[in-house]
């Protein structure tokens, strides 16, 4: 299995690298390694999360209070978004409606 992070989903990782990274220096790469550590997973355990929203598989970070939304597409899992599971959920449906 091949992943591919769609640019909403770098915009994404970095938007939670800068924030972090204001919290107490060296947590904005942690969680960068966190997150594309949880991405790698996905190599073995794509499409087996949940479906979400009608369309994406919803995997949750192990450490951050994160969820990585998802498709798997001819073979290809194709991360759309990385975002934060403590936002409202209309506004979690809001951004996957975009993409």
């Amino acid at each position: 299995m091949k992943i591919q992070i769609q640019r909403s989903a770098q915009r994404d990782l970095i938007d939670g690298y800068w924030f972090d990274e204001q919290q107490a220096e060296g947590l904005g790469s942690y969680f960068i390694d966190t997150l594309f550590s949880d991405i790698d997973s996905l190599m073995i355990n794509a499409g087996v999360h949940q479906v979400y929203f009608g369309k994406y598989h919803r995997l949750l970070s192990k450490r951050f209070p994160f969820a990585v939304y998802y498709r798997v597409e001819n073979q290809t899992a194709r991360v759309y978004a990385v975002l934060d599971c403590r936002r409202h959920p209309a506004w979690t449906r809001k951004k996957l409606s975009q993409k």
